[in-house]
């Protein structure tokens, strides 16, 4: 189903909301500003439904937070430090948006702006973006599709794919923050599985400064389940950003029909299992949250949503040395990328 709201978005038009469902009642709500999801409800068999998603009362107010909410997020996300890369020899310079290095792929990056619905039916809608050459910094004529998936074993599949006819450097993702409980309280109380043998450090700005990092011994050790909170805060790697804000390099990266990661809710009712094609995973703890606008009423506090962004390594366009595959989309490829998030009932 296809409405529009009586709101109208910053070019003067109304918001146009897509709402999916499936045959086991799961009904998944997004916008076209962004490309955004709005909401997940999932219903379990004691008849009782969760929303999984956090989210603004309404569409007009997505527009007044920074947490990019359930948005769809590129060219770049994640960070480039200094808002700069070199690509054969010569020095490219991006518009920064997070003190002097770009996140999330700028100041006005995909996330504010309006996707056109290619198609849509009760079960996928599919976006598409055009991104001019010099759009934020970044080189070439740039085009991409965001299909948007319900299925009936209760997935979101997503699937991007891009073309550009200069050497770009390309990272799209989905900012969605889960709760999984019935009344959304903090998510250090969920159990949360990281199939990753290592870790990304960063510093306060979120920009790696060393390698990759063995998650043996340390906090970010998520390879068995374990509650969020158990060691949390628990050294300087996570104290600088105020929590867990990093990329585990996945084991089973490229290969988007093993599990990446798993989360369970506080009381393990409600299971949610990450699929992807991506080589890593930002877990951000939500650690900045505090202000942002609740859907049901006042603000959300720091810590009450996490985010699981599949993708490359942050800042890899200046570090090609890192174990994935190259990040780079040049004239005559195709960037593509799945992710899957399926809710399961435990």
């Amino acid at each position: 189903m296809l409405r529009e709201t009586p709101q109208l978005a910053p070019d003067g038009l109304p918001y146009r909301l897509s709402i999916l469902r499936n045959q086991a009642g799961v009904v998944v709500t997004m916008m076209d500003w962004g490309a955004t999801l709005l909401s997940c409800r999932v219903p379990l068999r004691d008849g009782s439904v969760r929303e999984t998603l956090l989210g603004c009362p309404s569409p007009e107010n997505y527009l007044n937070q920074s947490a990019f909410l359930g948005a769809t997020v590129g060219r770049y996300a994640n960070r480039i430090a200094g808002s700069q890369y070199v690509y054969e020899g010569k020095t490219v310079t991006l518009q920064p948006s997070q003190g002097e290095h770009q996140l999330h792929g700028g100041p006005r990056g995909f996330d504010k702006q309006r996707w056109r619905i290619l198609r849509q039916n009760d079960s996928e809608v599919l976006y598409t973006l055009d991104s001019p050459d010099g759009d934020q910094g970044f080189p070439g004529n740039f085009r991409t599709t965001a299909l948007y998936q319900l299925t009936d074993d209760n997935r979101i599949r997503i699937q991007f794919t891009a073309w550009c006819d200069q050497a770009c450097p390309v990272n799209l993702t989905n900012h969605a923050y889960f709760n999984l409980d019935a009344t959304p309280g903090d998510i250090r109380e969920h159990q949360l599985q990281l199939l990753a043998d290592q870790y990304l450090p960063v510093d306060a700005s979120g920009i790696p400064r060393r390698g990759l990092a063995d998650v043996t011994g340390t906090s970010f050790d998520f390879r068995k389940p374990k509650t969020i909170g158990a060691d949390f805060l628990a050294d300087e790697d996570q104290q600088v950003v105020n929590g867990y804000d990093h990329a585990w390099l996945l084991n089973a990266r490229g290969d988007a029909t093993q599990p990446a990661a798993c989360l369970w809710s506080t009381d393990r009712r409600l299971k949610l299992t990450v699929y992807t094609s991506a080589p890593a995973l930002q877990f951000y703890s939500g650690n900045f949250l505090a202000g942002t606008q609740a859907r049901e009423q006042g603000e959300y506090q720091n810590w009450q949503g996490l985010a699981l962004e599949s993708e490359f390594l942050p800042d890899s366009p200046n570090n090609p040395q890192w174990p994935q595959p190259d990040c780079f989309l040049r004239p005559q490829q195709e960037y593509s990328s799945l992710t899957e998030y399926q809710f399961t009932e435990q």
